[in-house]
């Protein structure tokens, strides 16, 4: 009797644990539209939400789902105005603004603004998508799949059923379907879009405002960037998708959001409604450790290579600058986010905390004989994968990084398809269509390449990729390195970048003009084009199968794993994995102390702008005009007492794909537009503590003020619905 009650004890101390190690937090969570009703209106209300799950998502009535879209392909962006006005930010519009920009029209250091519909700027490829609906779709994927069956006959069975659920959703319509899996392929859900094809930019600010900062302040809390830009959604006369047109007309959007003037203080509800792209909450202890001591790490003094060459030829060059902003931009990004996500982790002693779960759920497993056999090996087979694991990965990682990511590499690439055609027997048609393709890739890869920049890029990197993984992975390039130029890749460099035909753009437009397979054969045995197919030759023989086989392996411990654990705490919700899918995560305006005894207020304000201005550094270049209106305090309906606010600071759960968000208050209306989060915080995509993770969220009344007093684009503020 002793022994059962001290196994008692003892299993209800391991779930007390348990709940305070893996309980949701406040203000965590990435939650499913459909399933707010379930799970989250009660609790939003509670802290404040005024409407409905109705008013959030719907599919038979105007929802706040009908003014979201996907944004290109990685952000989010909000409708504004019953004409189509679109708002994300900058930083989302970044390459449309760039590839826009000349130093005859630099609208990257001059910002952009159409005064008429007319002067507003087509952008090939840009796309906006819209959410139809979504369903759980689970019963009908996993209809015919059984836990004793192979994971390849899972896998087939899996695809055709997509595949059916897909074409079923999709048929007939001018709708795309896609189905993607949730909690590691134990439920799966089905979205329907329509996808908008002509998107125009109609306003941007120079970048001394939506760039303010630049990679100094980018992740930084307190933040003063007026992250924003504008676009214009065009449909055919019937108000649907067509491709660019003169004779399409603004999209007339179900619902577009309208904005408030009164602010925001701390303690305001807030909601974020977009699409975060991905996040890893459920890792375990061996994930952590391997992303956190050897993958970021890596990965981290590559890019940090790459940017003091860039940047130092940026500031040499106004030229260079235009040409690499977007290069640097996405460069420096994750750089910078690795730095703060392995500081947060090592803060939160991430790797300790998943251990001590992972102990608790072994103690959990081995109390029950069902149990065991179904869970009892998984943390050990977890930890032989990922100790398999850890070699693959850092090869990967470089041979992207330091590899493919290279761009004479990446452009060499880009004629493998047409020279396996020519030289394989490929159709007529097919060739004209790839040659089609390649000419077009040659114009954009040339009209911001800079050779000597990408050989500065090239010569280090490479060398990097050869001495940090083992010589069992170099591709074979590296031995002709060795022997023929005595490892110096300083002259394997200067041989590559002198022998190159394809580093002039005319000559190589000539020879896709009158493309054999002649040609074919001597861009084959060219030493860029060389160098492209001995690195991928050993990335697909060697390495991607084997990484994937790994990856696969653990995927199904991962299923399992999140099964176990949504078993031993069966009456908590488990919020799913970002995974660029439409989410709701609400919380609260809200300061936050980063370390001992310092403490930042959730608000930002011009003031702080013009005291970080500074005429010698492009990034803090605060405009005159801006100077102006801050001296004359000319703020308008969008100052709140003399002061002009720029930025605030929420509880919220974001990540990448956010950006460009729409923040709204307890009424639904728009109060900023999601763009950052705090350098404390960045660990949020493993770990989230409430005390450091904030997002970072552009006042609306800022993006105002700029367009209209600023820019003088009174026009479009006029479009949106304004609340006082």
């Amino acid at each position: 009797m002793l022994n059962i009650m001290n196994k008692k004890l003892l299993l209800i101390s391991i779930l007390f644990l348990f709940v305070s190690t893996i309980s949701i937090k406040a203000d965590e969570g990435m939650w499913i539209p459909i399933l707010l009703e379930k799970y989250n209106i009660a609790d939003m209300q509670e802290k404040g939400f005024k409407l409905t799950a109705e008013d959030i998502y719907s599919v038979n009535n105007v929802s706040m789902k009908d003014a979201v879209v996907i944004f290109g392909r990685g952000c989010t962006g909000e409708l504004i105005s019953d004409q189509g006005l679109l708002l994300t930010n900058h930083h989302c519009g970044f390459p449309q603004i760039q590839k826009h920009s000349s130093l005859e029209h630099d609208y990257l250091t001059d910002g952009f603004w159409a005064m008429s519909k007319e002067e507003e700027l087509v952008n090939p490829d840009l796309t906006v998508s819209f959410l139809i609906r979504m369903e759980n779709v689970t019963n009908k994927i996993l209809a015919n799949v059984t836990d004793d069956m192979d994971e390849s006959k899972r896998y087939e069975l899996i695809e055709n059923a997509i595949d059916t659920v897909k074409k079923y959703a999709s048929e007939n319509t001018h709708y795309e379907a896609i189905v993607k899996p949730f909690y590691f392929g134990n439920e799966y859900y089905l979205f329907v879009y329509e996808i908008f094809k002509d998107v125009r930019l109609v306003g941007a600010p120079p970048s001394s405002i939506g760039k303010f900062g630049g990679d100094t302040d980018n992740w930084m809390w307190p933040r003063h960037t007026g992250d924003f830009s504008l676009f214009r959604i065009y449909a055919n006369k019937d108000n649907k998708p067509a491709e660019y047109s003169p004779d399409n007309v603004p999209y007339k959007p179900k619902k577009h959001f309208p904005i408030s003037l009164k602010g925001v203080k701390k303690g305001d509800f807030t909601l974020v409604f977009g699409y975060p792209g991905r996040t890893s909450q459920y890792l375990t202890s061996f994930a952590v450790e391997m992303i956190s001591k050897v993958e970021n790490p890596h990965q981290i003094k590559l890019r940090e290579k790459k940017l003091e060459i860039l940047q130092a030829d940026m500031d040499a060059s106004d030229e260079v600058r235009i040409k690499y902003a977007s290069k640097y931009a996405s460069t420096s990004n994750y750089w910078k986010k690795w730095i703060g996500e392995n500081r947060g982790l090592e803060k939160l002693n991430a790797i300790e905390k998943k251990q001590k779960l992972e102990e608790e759920f072994q103690a959990w497993v081995n109390s029950d004989n069902s149990r065991i056999e179904k869970y009892g090996n998984l943390l050990s087979d977890y930890k032989k994968l990922y100790k398999e694991l850890t070699d693959y990965a850092l090869v990967v990682d470089y041979t992207w990084e330091a590899g493919f990511s290279l761009e004479i590499v990446k452009f060499a690439s880009k004629f493998r398809k047409i020279i396996n055609l020519e030289l394989n027997g490929g159709s007529q048609e097919e060739i004209n269509n790839a040659l089609t393709k390649l000419k077009g890739n040659i114009t954009k890869f040339f009209k911001d390449y800079n050779m000597p920049t990408d050989k500065k890029v090239f010569t280090v990197l490479l060398e990097m990729y050869y001495d940090n993984i083992a010589q069992n992975f170099h591709p074979d390039i590296f031995e002709l390195i060795e022997n023929k130029f005595n490892g110096d890749f300083s002259k394997y460099s200067d041989y590559i970048y002198s022998k190159s035909i394809l580093l002039n753009e005319k000559n190589i437009l000539n020879l896709t003009d009158n493309f054999s397979s002649s040609t074919a054969k001597k861009i084959s045995k060219d030493p860029a084009y060389k160098l492209y197919t001995s690195i991928a030759d050993k990335y697909s023989q060697d390495i991607y199968t084997k990484h994937n086989e790994l990856r696969d392996k653990i995927q199904v411990l991962n299923r399992s794993y999140i099964t176990g654990l949504r078993e031993m705490y069966s009456d908590k919700v488990f919020y799913p994995d970002a995974n660029f899918t439409l989410r709701i995560t609400y919380g609260k305006v809200d300061d936050y102390y980063p370390r001992d005894g310092v403490f930042y207020e959730y608000y930002t304000t011009l003031s702080g702008i013009i005291e970080k201005d500074n005429p010698d550094i492009y990034d803090y270049k605060v405009p005159e005009k801006l100077k102006e209106l801050y001296k004359s305090k000319d703020y308008g309906r969008y100052g709140e007492n003399s002061v002009m606010k720029v930025c605030f600071t929420g509880t919220n759960h974001t990540t990448g794909g956010n950006s460009g968000s729409p923040v709204l208050n307890a009424d639904g209306y728009l109060i900023g537009i999601n763009f950052d989060r705090n350098w404390e915080g960045t660990m949020s995509d493993i770990m989230y503590d409430p005390e450091q993770c904030r997002n970072i969220t552009l006042d609306i009344r800022f993006t105002l003020f700029i367009i209209d007093k600023f820019a003088g684009a009174k026009h479009l503020v006029n479009e949106m619905t304004l609340i006082e």
